[in-house]
């Protein structure tokens, strides 16, 4: 069976290799270097690939994608609006908002939060809010709040976040009152106000209907009431809202889309979208997922030299064997080759075994630490510092790819000069001290 001389060559010196235990012990740590460089890369590649996807399945189930506010005076025949914007079919779902931020008191404990005044309805359609209702339920049909379905409940409701309800000490039940300064309708009669004396502020009694927890800082700032009691406490005309939010089907397009839609609608807007509010979080996790990436490939590079000391020393063994093959006809091109031969089976070995640890890890990362959490009894992400309590765990393939090409070409590279170093052994000088 035909074999090429250089592979031949290059497979037997592997497995004779074997024999020197020095020499094998450098050639293994190389080995065992580049598979933890790997497995470890496509651990931490997966990890942020899994934040990732939380960000866009569950912070932004929550978060709107895009706002478009009214700029001078509020937005005019909101149902009109919203059917106009759902045209675009870029957008998934649509519904009006009405902005407040105030205080909200329960005896002596005082709150800041950030009241959204909206549809009872629609809000499901463009918020996942009420999937993390822990205590109590959604709003509710109210008689005057213009949704169907209407009922004999009073429009006194609010939705609070479990970190408001904590700090305020309340439950589903109890009522808390709300400060809020008076509200006027555009931002100039705002600075208009400003130079005016106090005139006092509103205040409003609430019934906690429901409590949410989500995690991180939106359990305590935020809370929900009916867009019709909004709308009394901004002094709004029927049909007048603050603007619009939008659910759409990339997130990752989100300011391009929100654009297109804000050019749709006759009326002076901001436009706002997710990243601007939470923008950094994943910004975070890019500069995070490129710092780990440039220092597990520099950890891949130190492991592939090691390939370089393993085969100089390769080289000064053999160089009886070089000589005697030169002598024999073998071109610079044979010897050059059959030391990269040696040096890529530790590449290509270290390669495969880091990938096949690394996708084995990757796919059991969440159970894995939660393992380690439950026996050591610790918790790793706390759901009251970020929006989740768990590791999560994406696997992508181009990056299990990106990841073993790159181990594979830092040890082919490694072997170029030992393996050129080969080629200068000259036979005369050499067999002649033999």
């Amino acid at each position: 069976m035909f074999k090429p001389l250089s592979l031949f060559l290059g497979l037997r010196y592997v497995r004779s290799r074997h024999g020197n235990g020095f020499s094998s012990f450098i050639s293994a740590s190389s080995t065992i270097g580049i598979a933890l460089g790997v497995m470890v890369l496509i651990v931490v590649l997966s990890a942020m690939n899994g934040f990732e996807r939380e960000l866009a399945q569950r912070l932004l189930s929550i978060v709107p994608h895009a706002e478009i506010i009214g700029v001078n005076e509020p937005m005019k025949h909101w149902r009109q609006q919203v059917n106009k914007v759902e045209e675009n079919p870029r957008v998934i779902a649509a519904a009006p908002v009405i902005k407040m931020s105030g205080m909200m008191q329960k005896n002596a404990e005082l709150k800041a939060v950030e009241l959204r005044g909206v549809d009872i309805t629609l809000e499901k359609q463009v918020s996942s809010i009420e999937d993390y209702m822990v205590d109590g339920h959604w709003l509710t049909s109210t008689g005057n709040n213009g949704t169907a379905g209407a009922g004999n409940l009073p429009d006194n409701q609010v939705v609070l976040g479990a970190g408001i309800a904590k700090k305020l000490r309340v439950k589903v039940g109890d009522t808390v009152q709300v400060l809020l300064p008076k509200q006027t309708l555009s931002p100039q009669q705002k600075q208009q106000q400003l130079s005016r004396s106090f005139q006092g502020i509103l205040t409003r009694n609430l019934v906690v209907t429901g409590i949410f927890k989500f995690g991180g800082t939106v359990d305590d700032s935020l809370a929900y009431i009916s867009l019709s009691q909004a709308g009394d406490i901004s002094h709004l005309k029927q049909g007048q809202v603050h603007g619009i939010r939008l659910k759409i089907d990339d997130v990752f397009q989100a300011p391009g889309i929100a654009r297109e839609v804000a050019y749709q609608i006759d009326h002076y807007v901001y436009i706002y979208d997710w990243t601007r509010s939470q923008g950094h979080l994943f910004n975070d996790i890019q500069l995070v997922r490129m710092v780990m990436f440039i220092v597990l490939v520099l950890v891949i590079a130190v492991a592939s030299f090691n390939i370089v000391s393993t085969l100089i020393m390769a080289v000064n063994e053999k160089k009886g064997d070089i000589a005697i093959l030169k002598t024999m006809g073998a071109g610079t091109g044979v010897v050059m080759i059959t030391f990269i031969i040696q040096g890529a089976v530790n590449g290509i070995l270290g390669s495969v075994i880091g990938a096949l640890l690394g996708v084995y890890l990757a796919l059991n990362l969440t159970d894995i630490i939660l393992a380690i959490e439950g026996l050591f009894q610790v918790k790793f992400l706390s759901a009251d510092v970020y929006f989740i309590d768990f590791l999560p765990s994406l696997l992508n393939w181009p990056d299990v790819y990106i990841t073993v090409i790159t181990a594979l070409v830092m040890s082919l590279l490694a072997t170029i000069y030992p393996a050129w170093r080969a080629t200068k052994v000259e036979p005369a000088q050499v067999l002649g001290q033999l």
